[in-house]
């Protein structure tokens, strides 16, 4: 069992899970070339993840990337960055800039 994570980045957890639900349970290979499909935002961060979770798993535990399966993912909720945006008569309104982590872990498959 080998993981990556990747945090604080600039995007909606929500968005992101969408793109989490289209590649889990599948193999290594085909969640690369989902990704590689899908027409999200998101598909680039978690590309980076799994690209780094494979590589954990090849460098630190001798396992070949064919063989490896996405056994669990997740987007967290990261801290929420505040901006304000001046509007009439002297107010502000608040700008939430959401940020999230993401999780995944992969296994080999027997």
């Amino acid at each position: 069992m080998v993981k990556a994570i990747n945090k604080y980045i600039r995007i909606s957890s929500t968005k992101v899970r969408r793109v989490l639900n289209q590649i889990r349970g599948r193999s290594y290979l085909e969640a690369l070339t989902l990704l590689k499909f899908l027409p999200y935002r998101a598909c680039g961060p978690v590309w980076q993840v799994l690209n780094s979770a494979a590589a954990n798993a090849e460098k630190n535990n001798g396992f070949s990337r064919d063989n490896l399966k996405i056994k669990e993912v997740f987007a967290n909720q990261g801290p929420v960055l505040k901006r304000f945006r001046p509007r009439a008569q002297g107010r502000g309104f608040q700008i939430r800039k959401p940020t999230c982590h993401i999780t995944i872990i992969l296994e080999p498959i027997l």
